[in-house]
């Protein structure tokens, strides 16, 4: 059994839940299972040890003996010691089993620090923007090309009208050649964005007047789509991919696709009109 500290704690499975399950919803826990006749945990564990009174509170680490923990180790499917989990809000977010050199070990844990980091400033994006804020920036200095950093930090400046500086993220995160699904979603909500200002009834006057234009059909459900009125610019959308599919209708495709991805998850707007589109396309 190892000594205990602040940092540093031992389990066993009738403590087990308290100690990690329920630790792991204040902080980051790592669990180390291991045993004393094991020769790669008598390497791994002064390390893990050391990490946890070096870092002082960035995470608890929980030591639990294989021969004490069986009904713990059955449940997280351990197979060979040693074995670290790390645990954040009551679900396991990583592991590695086998004894790694320290930097190792310090780099992984790091990586979950920042990773808590990331949760909690996306937490405070609503109640506390200006600290979800320096968080998401500094992060984002360190791993300019980590679209799980940079799509929050993008939105929340969106939000703020702040669009030239979410553009610069936007431009910066292209220059590889491609853009995750969280950044092509922020892209395209600029984009709708930028059309937000357009007169609806001017452009439904000049489209009126002219059906067979199908530019100005096109301008029309722009002006739709940037106030939000997505199923009508829809309707129009799908009309322009029948009359006309490779050419405005082909912008009709694309302004359709870029609400797909502003609208919410499950979206049933989303659901019948990918459909409806579908069926033209194919």
């Amino acid at each position: 059994m190892s000594d205990e500290t602040q940092w540093v704690i031992n389990t066993t499975d009738a403590t087990f839940e308290q100690d990690v399950l329920l630790a792991s919803q204040q902080g980051l826990v790592v669990v180390d299972f291991w045993a004393e006749w094991c020769a790669p945990c008598r390497t791994l564990g002064p390390i893990l040890e050391g990490l946890a009174e070096d870092y002082q509170g960035g995470f608890l680490l929980v030591k639990a003996d294989t021969e004490t923990n069986q009904a713990a180790a059955g449940e997280f499917s351990v197979s060979g010691i040693p074995a670290v989990f790390a645990v954040l809000d009551g679900e396991v977010v990583d592991s590695f089993q086998g004894a790694m050199p320290e930097p190792q070990v310090r780099q992984w844990i790091n990586s979950l620090l920042r990773q808590r980091e990331l949760k909690a400033a996306k937490e405070m994006l609503e109640t506390s923007p200006d600290e979800a804020e320096v968080i998401l920036r500094s992060q984002w200095l360190e791993t300019p090309d980590d679209a799980a950093v940079a799509a929050p930090l993008a939105e929340l400046l969106l939000s703020q009208g702040r669009t030239d500086e979410c553009v610069e993220i936007i431009e910066q995160l292209e220059q590889r050649g491609f853009l995750e699904p969280e950044m092509e979603r922020v892209k395209a909500a600029v984009e709708l964005g930028s059309k937000a200002d357009v007169d609806v009834e001017a452009a439904r006057a000049a489209a009126a007047a002219a059906p067979n234009d199908f530019e100005l059909q096109f301008t029309l459900a722009e002006a739709l789509a940037g106030s939000e009125q997505y199923e009508a610019s829809f309707e129009i959308c799908l009309d322009l991919v029948s009359r006309d599919r490779h050419k405005t209708g082909e912008k009709a495709r694309a302004l359709m696709v870029d609400v797909f991805r502003v609208l919410p998850e499950g979206s049933e707007l989303t659901s019948d009109y990918r459909r409806k589109l579908s069926m033209l396309l194919y």
